[in-house]
């Protein structure tokens, strides 16, 4: 097979992977100092999921765990369960559609913490899964000490997902978050107190929550709705909702029908 038809097969087969390829040369050629980065983590790697595993095994080794080894665990995650792999292409694509800051598919992958904690947390939930609580524990530590994300090994989350800025997120073990979801910065969705069992929220597909918000305990949030920066939702929310305050309330409708994708914060966007 000629290169010519080897790079159309590529495409064809993984427009993700090849789309950020040629951004990755690009790259090398406008800012020839990160070429050495940008070779070892994308132009130098057979797969997505192999570079995906590279840099995040970048940033997630110390001195209590080496690179290689993280990597080696990544990739077995990433080995057993494809879907994995899937999703942070779907992540990818979300953060490139929703964040304005975002022009190329290459930068979630190289430079932004909260695409790369969401990628990290999935494998922590894999490991979690496979009864490797221990693994997955440090996944999460390493995850909050690089990306300032804690997320739960336990939480399930869906694809996706667009975190912007990515600051202090806090995602407790029995939350639930949906397909399409954005959040922003210093988001909790945390429980209430010291009770074990299910006592964290369930967010819906296509949920838009503002900075600094919280939603608190065991409680729904209906697919299509909107959290207000800084609110503190303690009741169920209804879909296609706006609610705002300390405590939430409902203050209007969503205003449109995907408010995740919209990404729309302003209260008087809401019919």
């Amino acid at each position: 097979m000629s290169q010519l038809h080897a790079r159309e097969a590529t495409h064809s087969l993984d427009p993700v992977w090849s789309r950020i390829r040629e951004e990755a040369a690009a790259m090398v050629a406008d800012e020839p100092r990160l070429a050495g980065l940008v070779h070892a983590s994308v132009l130098n790697r057979r797969t997505f999921e192999d570079a995906l595993c590279y840099r995040l095994g970048q940033k997630l080794s110390s001195g209590e765990m080496t690179e290689g080894l993280v990597r080696e665990i990544l990739t077995e995650a990433h080995e057993a369960d494809p879907v994995l792999g899937q999703m942070a292409r779907t992540d990818a694509a979300a953060v490139l559609e929703r964040d304005p800051a975002c022009h190329r598919l290459i930068q979630p992958l190289m430079f932004f913490k909260g695409y790369q904690a969401v990628q990290a947390h999935r494998a922590a939930r894999h490991l979690w899964l496979q009864g490797r609580v221990d693994m997955a524990y440090f996944f999460q530590m390493r995850t909050s000490e690089i990306f300032g994300v804690d997320i739960h090994p336990g939480a399930q989350i869906g694809q996706g997902i667009m975190i912007d800025h990515a600051h202090s997120i806090v995602i407790g073990e029995t939350a639930i978050v949906g397909d399409n979801v954005s959040m922003l910065h210093s988001v909790t969705l945390g429980g209430t107190g010291k009770e074990d069992g299910d006592r964290h929220p369930k967010i819906g597909n296509g949920v838009l929550i503002g900075a600094g918000a919280a939603v608190l305990g065991n409680i729904t949030v209906g697919h299509c709705s909107r959290i207000a920066a800084g609110s503190v939702v303690l009741s169920a929310v209804e879909p296609c909702k706006t609610v705002a305050g300390v405590p939430a309330r409902v203050v209007g409708e969503a205003g449109c029908d995907q408010p995740a994708a919209s990404m729309n914060h302003l209260l008087n966007a809401a019919s």
